[in-house]
């Protein structure tokens, strides 16, 4: 304790006395000796803290001896460069000061620099960012506030690289739909939760879902991929990140085949954490619907090559599926409606109501393994994953008869 009040307060004392009557005398140039002399006693520092002219507290705020009871004092000086000096000061004895230790130091502290944080003058705010983006035990109260700063060039480090923000803090920030570069930043951190992963996502901005992709350090699951993608066929700037994280599944890289270009196929098929038969089975799949998009005379209708297939005995779930990759829903709609037997109207209704029931419905009429009602769900209506029915026992519609034959009846089916 005594080698810490050493290095705030300095050397020690000159007379005291003789101290108190350079005080009363009044002399400017005497107060001014006083407030630069590390000898000085705390207690005259903190009188002239408060009571001096500009001059005076300026060299006040960069004496190494002012008691940090002072520094509210200076934190509302009118002068910049006091302001200035002060955040200087604090900035480089907050590393020993902690909440545990010398409490009543520490909130004297970051009161002053809660009070620099709202500072109306940027370079007093870049100043402390400077500091504590890279301080691990900065005042939350603090960091919180500098992370909500208008200016870029004050909040954007924080938010990217400040480990003393909470995950808290952090989602309450994006649920304020901040900038783009916002969202960005917060996307970039070094961790990235899972919550945070998905507030990210929520947000809707490409440019920070492609950083977070990108980051090592962010949690995924198969459910964010599955949402990302979902939307990833419009956004190429997201097919390699996707492509190459670990999180990513079979089933996901299967789905991606149908519109990623032929160096992000390549990734895919050759990812070393894929065993040999997934890698079997990815490279028939990418084949597969290479050939699917490429069969058949480009000016030929959706309905019409249904029907060729059909007659050939090649419309399979299999095809379906790739025309699902593809997102060729007018084939989608043709070929249900040809092996089902119904209108492809009431086929494109029973979609497009966006139930899990009416999809599941459609399915079992057009007589498609259940994986493919799964896969038509996610990726035919858009049903959300917490929404999906999927299969009774493995393999088996949830749905009963009169479940599904109500659902029929409900579309004229």
């Amino acid at each position: 304790m005594l080698s810490f009040f050493k290095k705030i307060f300095g050397a020690p004392k000159a007379d005291y006395e003789a101290q108190k009557r350079k005080l009363e005398s009044g002399d400017p140039r005497a107060l001014l000796e006083l407030a630069k002399d590390s000898g000085t006693n705390p207690e005259i520092l903190y009188y002239l803290a408060g009571k001096g002219t500009p001059e005076i507290r300026r060299a006040v705020a960069a004496n190494k001896s002012t008691p940090l009871q002072a520094a509210p004092l200076l934190a509302e000086a009118r002068e910049d460069d006091i302001r200035l000096a002060l955040a200087a000061r604090l900035l480089k004895l907050l590393p020993d000061l902690t909440p545990d230790k010398h409490s009543q130091l520490y909130a004297f502290t970051v009161q002053a620099l809660g009070r620099l944080a709202e500072d109306e003058v940027l370079q007093v705010r870049r100043a402390l960012t400077t500091v504590l983006q890279d301080y691990a035990k900065a005042p939350p109260a603090v960091v919180n506030r500098l992370a909500r700063d208008v200016e870029r060039e004050v909040s954007e480090p924080i938010l990217r690289f400040c480990v003393a923000l909470s995950d808290d803090d952090l989602l309450d920030i994006l649920s304020a739909h901040p900038a783009p570069w916002a969202i960005s930043a917060i996307a970039k951190r070094d961790r990235v939760s899972l919550p945070l992963a998905h507030a990210v996502i929520d947000a809707g901005d490409e440019e920070a879902t492609t950083a977070l992709l990108i980051n090592t350090g962010a949690v995924m699951t198969e459910e964010i991929l599955q949402h990302i993608v979902d939307q990833a066929k419009s956004r190429p700037a997201w097919h390699r990140p996707i492509a190459v994280r670990p999180e990513l599944s079979l089933d996901l890289a299967r789905q991606m085949v149908g519109f990623v270009d032929k160096i992000v196929l390549d990734v895919l098929s050759s990812r070393s954490d894929f065993d040999a038969a997934t890698r079997d089975t990815l490279q028939a799949t990418i084949k597969r619907r290479l050939a699917f998009v490429h069969d058949g005379d480009p000016h030929e209708s959706a309905e019409q090559k249904a029907a060729r297939m059909a007659a050939a005995g090649t419309l399979t779930p299999e095809t379906i599926s790739d025309a699902l990759a593809w997102q060729e829903m007018d084939f989608v709609t043709a070929a249900l409606a040809r092996l089902s037997g119904l209108s492809v109207e009431k086929v494109r209704a029973m979609i497009e109501a966006g139930t899990a029931k009416s999809v599941v419905a459609l399915c079992w009429k057009a007589n498609m393994p259940m994986r493919l009602c799964i896969e038509m769900q996610q990726r035919g209506a858009g049903i959300l994953p917490k929404d999906i029915m999927y299969a009774k026992g493995g393999t088996d519609y949830p749905l009963t008869p009169d479940e599904i034959k109500w659902q029929l009846e409900f579309f004229g089916a």
